[in-house]
């Protein structure tokens, strides 16, 4: 069983976010860089709209169990923002906001963590997703064949391919 990578992963990820989160208070705008601060707090705010609009989409469309986390979902879900990428809470915004937090802070510290903080997101999507085969099967391979795991522009420009007429 893999999940052991997963938990690790996720765990060491966590820690070096949070560290990160901490850093800032005291690293805040450290090259006073305006430009790249006002890029970084506009990376965060995609970063959350990428980390909270699976909570209501899986809720809503992944058959989830009534009393329990939006995580138990039961239905591969592939429309909305799934049609887009398939990781967008645990990979794309995990990453956003680590790239976010070292343009907001402008200190060298604070980058090297969130690099290391991004490679550990890349390497959960990647477990994620040999767990999804597992759990959906074809289903879940095909779904990977149509839509990136974080890229968002290429998936946008899928998205925009699969709809076109013709």
């Amino acid at each position: 069983m893999r999940r052991w990578k997963r938990y690790f992963f996720v765990s060491v990820g966590s820690v070096l976010t949070v560290l990160q989160i901490i850093l800032c208070f005291f690293l805040y705008n450290e090259a006073g860089l305006e430009v790249l601060r006002w890029v970084g707090w506009a990376i965060l705010a995609v970063s959350g709209f990428f980390g909270w609009m699976p909570i209501f989409i899986l809720r809503r469309k992944g058959g989830v169990p009534e009393g329990k986390s939006y995580v138990h979902t039961t239905l591969l879900v592939d429309t909305g923002i799934y049609a887009v990428v398939r990781h967008p809470q645990s990979g794309l915004a995990w990453i956003l906001l680590n790239l976010a937090l070292p343009l907001i802070a402008q200190h060298w510290l604070i980058g090297v963590i969130g690099v290391a903080s991004m490679v550990l997101a890349y390497l959960d999507t990647r477990e994620e997703d040999k767990y999804l085969v597992e759990r959906f099967g074809d289903a879940y391979e095909r779904y990977m064949q149509s839509v990136p795991g974080i890229n968002l522009l290429a998936g946008v420009i899928r998205l925009v391919r699969r709809r076109k007429p013709g």
